[in-house]
C-alpha cells in the first residue's frame, strides 16, 4: 500500500448513496465546492495524522484540488494553516489537480502549484490525457506524478488505441522523471499490462473499492501496515 485517495460521498437521508456525479457538478456551479473541499481536506488530513499518531503507515493522502480552490489567492495560505492546525507533516499528503483545471488558466497554476510544491507536498495531475495540455506548460508545471485515466484502462489489454496512449503516458512520464499511476484499474489483466509496461503504481476496484475510514482502520491494522 502506497497511499489512499480522499473520496466524499452523499448519504441522503431519504434517496441513500448519491453519486458524486450528480452532487459534484452542482457544487461547483454553486460555488459551494470550495466549502466542500475544503471540508473533505480537513476532514481526511484529520484522520490520517490520527492513524499515524496509532503507529500506522496508511502512505500517501491524495486529495483533489478544485479550479475554485486554485484560482483562490489565499490557497496556500489556507493548506499552510490546515497543516499547521492538524499537525499533519507535507510529505504524507499529494495534491491532485486536473489537466482540464490546469489549462484553463495555466499561467497562474504554474505559479500557485510551485508554492504548493515548495512546501513538501507531492502534486499529480490527475485524468491526464483528457485536457489537451500543452507540453511547453507540462515541462514547467511543478509536478510529481501522472494519472492515466481510467477511460484509457478500462479497455485494456484488448483495444490498440488504449494501449498506445497508455504506452505514451508512461513513456512521457519517465522521461520527465515523474511517477505515473493508472487509475480504474479493475482486472488482473488490466494490472498484468501496465505493470509489464513500466506503471507499477495502481489505484483502482482490483484491490479496493472506496471504503468508509473505520474499515480502512481495520485493514491498516489487520495487514499490520
Amino acid at each position: 500500500l502506497i497511499g489512499m485517495e480522499a473520496l466524499v460521498r452523499w448519504n441522503h437521508p431519504k434517496d441513500g448513496l448519491v453519486s458524486p456525479g450528480v452532487f459534484i457538478p452542482i457544487a461547483e456551479e454553486t460555488g459551494l465546492i470550495v466549502l466542500l473541499d475544503g471540508w473533505v481536506m480537513k476532514t481526511a488530513i484529520k484522520q490520517i495524522v490520527e492513524w499515524h499518531k496509532d503507529g500506522l503507515n496508511p502512505g500517501r493522502l491524495a486529495l483533489n484540488l478544485a479550479m475554485r480552490q486554485l484560482q483562490n489567492k489565499k490557497c496556500v495560505q489556507t493548506i499552510k494553516e490546515l497543516l499547521d492546525d492538524t499537525g499533519c507533516k507535507p510529505e504524507w499528503i499529494a495534491l491532485e489537480v486536473t489537466e482540464g483545471q490546469i489549462m484553463t488558466n495555466p499561467d497562474q497554476a504554474i505559479v500557485i502549484l510551485r508554492e504548493i510544491s515548495q512546501m513538501g507536498i507531492e502534486l499529480a495531475v490527475d485524468d491526464f490525457g483528457t485536457g489537451y495540455s500543452s507540453l511547453t506548460y507540462l515541462k514547467r508545471l511543478p509536478i510529481d506524478k501522472l494519472k492515466i485515466d481510467q477511460s484509457f484502462v478500462r479497455d485494456l489489454p484488448f483495444d490498440e488505441e488504449d494501449i498506445g496512449i497508455s504506452k505514451a503516458i508512461i513513456a512521457l512520464s519517465q522521461a520527465l522523471y515523474l511517477d505515473v499511476i493508472a487509475e480504474g484499474v479493475e482486472t488482473k489483466e488490466q494490472r498484468d499490462f501496465l505493470v509489464e509496461n513500466g506503471c507499477s503504481n495502481i489505484q483502482g476496484y482490483f484491490y479496493s473499492k472506496p471504503i468508509p475510514s473505520h474499515e480502512m482502520e481495520i485493514f491498516l491494522k489487520e495487514k499490520n501496515i
